[in-house]
């Protein structure tokens, strides 16, 4: 579709150009279409923005309410970091769009979502109750989960998730999760995204013994997002 086509062009042009440097004219070249047909389908550059925008914004705020729904402190501090890792990676050209120029970042109603989004994804990595301490944790925490997203972006996204995940352990003055070596992996290369049966039932039964949603997932070398996923179904 040629609004699609448009969209892509425009992202590539704000995150090589900046968004203020690009007009409205160059998006229609890249694209192939007159400046007329452009505003038939976009009636201005910051619409364009908004549209671009409005899927890493609606993502992150949806990963972060469905962590908030999660049983546990530990379960809702560990899906809200994963979920917002995953966003920012699948998002990842958009957020260098917006971080080649910063100014964006300061708009409303860009800004006012993003620094919402931010204040929710620290208050629960820091968790109930916590301290001055464990708060300015969170905000380290969270501040470097999306850093890397744009200083690497040329690295595989699977290999940079593990990555990310390890420095929010370290971070937490958690165990890194071991690299297990010679075992089923999913279609990526990442790890599995699926249990057996059998596997199911067993990381239940670990669960409902006190073990933590880290060490079942590190003994079935999955992501603790799919541990969690299995242990509410």
């Amino acid at each position: 579709m040629t609004s699609q086509r448009i969209l892509e062009a425009a992202r590539a042009l704000f995150a090589a150009r900046g968004y203020r440097a690009t007009s409205m004219q160059s998006i229609a070249d890249e694209v192939g279409i007159t400046k007329a047909a452009l505003y038939y389908h976009f009636e201005s550059k910051e619409e364009i923005l908004r549209r671009l925008t409005l899927p890493l914004l609606d993502e992150l705020e949806a990963v972060l309410a469905e962590a908030e729904s999660a049983d546990g402190a530990e379960e809702v501090r560990w899906r809200a970091i994963e979920g917002y890792v995953d966003v920012h990676l699948r998002h990842r050209h958009t957020l260098i769009m917006l971080v080649k120029d910063m100014t964006l970042l300061v708009q409303a109603p860009i800004a006012d979502r993003f620094r919402a989004a931010i204040a929710l994804a620290n208050e629960l990595v820091a968790g109930p109750g916590g301290g001055m301490e464990q708060q300015v944790r969170a905000c380290q925490v969270v501040a470097g989960l999306a850093d890397p997203v744009v200083l690497f972006r040329d690295a595989p996204a699977e290999q940079l998730r593990s990555l990310i995940l390890d420095g929010a352990r370290a971070l937490l003055g958690e165990p890194a999760v071991p690299r297990a070596r010679g075992r089923a992996r999913g279609r990526n290369g990442g790890r599995r995204a699926i249990l057996t049966d059998e596997q199911v039932a067993q990381a239940r039964s670990l669960y409902a013994e006190g073990r933590s949603g880290e060490e079942i997932a590190a003994r079935f070398d999955v992501s603790r997002a799919t541990i969690y996923r299995h242990l509410k179904n």
